[in-house]
């Protein structure tokens, strides 16, 4: 049985990245060019590996955020230009009532 509310409209299918993967990726990326910087560079004795390695890894931190999510945005929109429109067709199902059934 076909309804008057069935119809066929165009949608657009694309991939798209998961920004939080990104994120999660840079941020890490980040942290550890920090702890390659520190650890290649000597160290004051009186201040230590520690909080050098923590005061540079929150610029990591920071920086691969912003690295990722600019690396999740130009695939974003790379992967937009490769959308492709199709046809889709919208079928609404009517279920009977509760009591029509019982009947």
């Amino acid at each position: 049985m076909t309804n008057p509310e069935d119809r066929t409209t165009r949608v657009r299918i694309r991939r798209a990245p998961k920004f939080s993967v990104f994120l999660v990726l840079g941020a890490l990326a980040g942290i550890f060019v920090a702890l390659v910087l520190t650890a290649s560079y000597p160290i004051d004795p009186k201040v230590g590996f520690g909080p050098v390695f923590g005061y540079f890894a929150i610029y990591g931190f920071v920086g691969g955020l912003l690295v990722g999510a600019i690396v999740a945005l130009i695939f974003d929109r790379v992967l937009s230009r490769r959308g492709k429109t199709v046809a889709v067709t919208v079928d609404r199902l009517q279920v009977p009532d509760q009591e029509s059934r019982d009947d």
